[in-house]
């Protein structure tokens, strides 16, 4: 990942609306239906590039394909592997213990369940089933990105502790021979990912969410679970380069109370011994904002680098931009700017029908993202500062071009 010593870079964390008739695609069951299955890939190929177009547009220097053949973040893997069926076990969420009626904030599909949580459980071997479904994608955002102004550019994949988290395990004898089983099968994506020149994001909410499965569990068994999952994830990337990737971590993109969310204190020595060199965190919400302090007591390894949330992503506030520029200027005061990138707190359609933030307001947000972080780079290097427009290919990623205000030429 490439770091800035002259000003503050910006990106997201992965998904982002989808247009509404691609929605509607990947909601349908396309597997059976060889015109649907092409209609789809046409379909996915044209909103990649309107995806990563408006990105440009906004200003944004590390952008992404906005997860547009997704139907969710986690719900596309039983898709691209094998050893899925039937139903899963409900995904708890610890609030609705001790606020019940919290559940009805919860947006529902048109069939009344909750996108993120219908999925299958595992009730056989986990093996790589479809090897060329990351190739299309890779394909995609290849195609999207000639002729833009960026910086780098990043895909997301799902963690193998995130996989187990929602796909209930009805086959291995114990957690831990499943958790590795989906490690050995998604190594496939992530290296596909690297050696296509993309920043690959791990996204790992099961590193930050054991409370909401087991609001009782003592806290060294949360750590516990913590640690197993980072060195599970560590196998998986085992020989891949660290400063090529991130992960992120957040405590569910949905409103709520989230008075039982761990608390990053607790975990994050055991996080930041995670392979990937970029660490997302949600630093918006207003349960996790004051984390940044927490960097005071944990010194960042070396190499490593910061992405807070400057923006939520489950309301329709357009944050201030002199707000989003305090909370990167807070973050580089105990981490150094050179080792902040500004980003979001979670996706912004981690499921193409749980959403809770319109589309323009979605896009709002992430201008007031660009502008917070032209305002925090001028007050952390002053007129030293470079503005995107001033931006080199040197200065820029492999292949980037000068970042400029101006959207894709080939859009």
């Amino acid at each position: 990942m490439k770091r800035s010593d002259d000003r503050i870079l910006t990106t997201h964390a992965g998904s982002l609306p989808r247009p509404g008739d691609l929605a509607a695609m990947l909601l349908e069951d396309h597997r059976t239906q060889d015109g649907a299955v092409r209609a789809r890939h046409e379909r996915v190929t044209s909103a990649t590039a309107e995806l990563v177009d408006t990105q440009i547009t906004a200003g944004l220097d590390v952008v992404g394909d906005g997860e547009a053949g997704k139907p969710s973040y986690i719900g596309y893997v039983p898709d691209r592997l094998d050893g899925f069926g039937g139903q899963a076990d409900d995904v708890a969420i610890g609030y609705m213990a001790d606020y019940p009626e919290a559940a009805a904030l919860v947006p529902m599909t048109s069939t009344g369940q909750r996108s993120t949580f219908a999925l299958p459980a595992c009730i056989g071997p986990v093996s790589l089933r479809d090897p060329d479904a990351v190739h299309r994608d890779i394909r995609n955002l290849t195609a999207a990105l000639a002729g833009c102004n960026y910086v780098e550019a990043f895909m997301t994949a799902a963690s193998p502790g995130n996989v187990a988290m929602y796909m209930t395990n009805r086959y291995y004898r114990t957690e831990e021979e499943y958790l590795y089983a989906i490690a050995d099968a998604m190594r496939h994506e992530y290296r596909a990912i690297v050696d296509a020149g993309f920043i690959l994001q791990i996204d790992c909410p099961d590193l930050s969410r054991r409370y909401d499965r087991s609001p009782d569990l003592p806290l060294a068994d949360v750590i516990h679970d913590t640690e197993r999952n980072v060195e599970v994830l560590n196998h998986a990337l085992a020989d891949l380069p660290p400063d090529r990737m991130r992960i992120h971590i957040c405590w569910g993109n949905g409103e709520g109370p989230h008075h039982r969310d761990t608390e990053l204190r607790h975990i994050l020595v055991a996080v930041l011994r995670a392979r990937p060199s970029g660490l997302l965190v949600e630093g918006a919400n207003p349960r996790h904002a004051h984390e940044w302090k927490v960097f005071d007591d944990v010194d960042l390894p070396d190499g490593k680098l910061v992405i807070p949330g400057v923006v939520d992503t489950t309301n329709n506030y357009i944050e201030h931009p002199e707000l989003v520029a305090q909370r990167i200027v807070a973050y580089a005061s105990v981490v150094g700017r050179e080792n902040v990138i500004a980003g979001t707190d979670c996706g912004f359609a981690t499921a193409v029908d749980y959403t809770r933030v319109l589309p323009r307001i979605a896009w709002a947000k992430l201008e007031s993202v660009v502008e917070g972080a032209r305002l925090a780079s001028k007050e952390l290097w002053g007129k030293h500062a470079i503005a995107p427009a001033e931006r080199t290919a040197d200065a820029g990623g492999e292949g980037s071009r000068p970042i400029s205000s101006s959207a894709c030429s080939s859009a």
